[in-house]
């Protein structure tokens, strides 16, 4: 791995928050994501499933973690499976965690091989009542590949069908969305990261330049800080790419009086950053594109201040949505007979400003968070507003990432990245 080991204590933390909501006489269990195929021999680059890396740390494939917090015997409480390694495997594709290692990692001392894993598993459930399985109930999922988790599920209930069944998904949905101390130093990681391909590109950008040359950039600076590389697919839209909400195709050159919005973030040790920023590709902004810039600043600041514990999301985004409207009116892009006559549904705004301001942060770009509970401290959100014109060409997106506190504003964790107009022109013509 690129990133410097966790400290193993996170994950003994982890690990008992969620085994504290198990209920009695129950195990858990936890696999790796599979390497996906390409074709011929060919695969996608392996990233780990995110409920097992934040409640082991392990970061290789073909890795399983039991939990059975009642289980007669302490040494079968934790458990690590993990895939063994030899000198073939060590010169073909590097050496896999060691048993010793696998300690040192997740702070687990019962670790066995993967291939003890049915064998071990059937002594446990002779103790056991209920399994934990772990499904994906994101509620941005929309999964068609099988997963190595769903062949767990499928296996284990047609083995051992008079079990009962219960999720981990909730316990996890709300255990994650609340970070502690270590993951923010992580997050703060990725932004400060993120930041210095930002500011790299600043001095980069030119009239001329090509997409795809400026996602060279952020990459390579990205990956020289330790980082994976980007923390979701890059959007890098200059011009009218910049009102399609998710534009990846990177592949349009940067034209004296456009501007280029950026969604672009990298990652560290698996947690994700989210920025968005939008700047001129001749280092000025125009009059109008300005006026756009400023109002969706201040929108952005005013929704900051909203996110405080006890804050519900739905009503949250009522009054953004509030304050954008008075924003698009100001700029003239929407009248008073359009707010009387708007859709409840789908109100005014939504025209110009058509996506939610807010989401969960963490180990995915989108984490884990149940919506319909409020605010705590402690948890990561984006903020990012936008307004989209393309009958006038451009569209704004701004976003930062922020930690709920428990006393006044959040935590910008991207606050050293500029965002000012004025500032970024400053910078853009040095």
């Amino acid at each position: 791995m690129k990133y410097k080991q966790i400290d193993r204590n996170l994950f003994i933390k982890n690990r008992k928050k969620f085994t504290a909501a198990m209920s009695p006489n129950s195990i858990a269990v936890f696999n790796s994501n599979d390497i996906y195929p390409v074709s011929a021999d060919s695969t996608l680059p392996f990233a780990q499933h995110r409920d097992i890396f934040y409640l082991s740390g392990v970061d290789q494939e073909e890795s399983v973690l039991v939990l059975f917090p009642d289980a007669p015997f302490e040494s079968q409480r934790e458990i690590l499976f993990v895939r063994e390694t030899n000198e073939h495997i060590a010169v073909w594709e590097g050496a896999k965690l060691t048993k010793e290692q696998a300690f040192e990692v997740s702070g687990i001392k019962t670790v066995y091989w993967l291939e003890d894993f049915q064998k071990v598993l059937k002594e446990l459930m002779a103790y056991a009542e209920t399994m934990y399985i772990n499904t994906n109930e994101h509620y941005r999922s929309a999964v068609e590949t099988q997963t190595r988790e769903d062949r767990f599920i499928k296996w284990w209930k047609e083995t051992y069908p008079a079990h009962r069944v219960a999720k981990s998904n909730p316990i996890l949905q709300k255990i994650r969305s609340i970070k502690e101390p270590e993951e923010i130093a992580l997050i703060q990681q990725a932004c400060d990261i993120t930041e210095k391909g930002f500011r790299r590109i600043l001095n980069f950008v030119k009239p001329g330049v090509w997409e795809y040359e400026i996602e060279a950039e952020l990459i390579h600076e990205f990956i020289r800080n330790r980082s994976k590389g980007f923390a979701y697919t890059p959007i890098i839209a200059a011009g009218n790419n910049s009102n399609v909400l998710h534009y990846i195709e990177n592949n349009q050159q940067c034209l004296s009086g456009d501007i280029i919005l950026f969604d672009t973030a990298a990652e560290y040790a698996n947690y994700s950053s989210d920025l968005s920023r939008t700047i001129p590709v001749n280092g000025r902004y125009s009059k109008r594109q300005r006026q756009v810039y400023d109002a969706v600043l201040h929108v952005k600041n005013e929704a900051t201040k909203m996110l405080v514990p006890g804050t519900l999301w739905r009503s949250y985004h009522e009054e953004v949505g509030k304050i954008m409207t008075s924003e698009l009116l100001g700029l003239g892009l929407i009248d008073k007979a359009d707010i009387q006559n708007e859709d409840p549904a789908w109100p005014a705004y939504k025209k110009y400003f058509m996506h939610g301001t807010s989401h969960h942060m963490g180990l995915d770009t989108h984490d884990y968070g149940l919506l319909h509970l409020p605010m705590e401290a402690n948890m990561v959100f984006t903020v990012e507003p936008g307004i989209y014109i393309p009958e006038e060409g451009f569209g704004i997106r701004i976003e930062d990432n922020v930690v709920i506190q428990q006393q006044g504003e959040p935590i910008n964790l991207m606050k050293n990245i500029p965002i000012l107009a004025d500032e970024i022109e400053d910078l853009m013509n040095q």
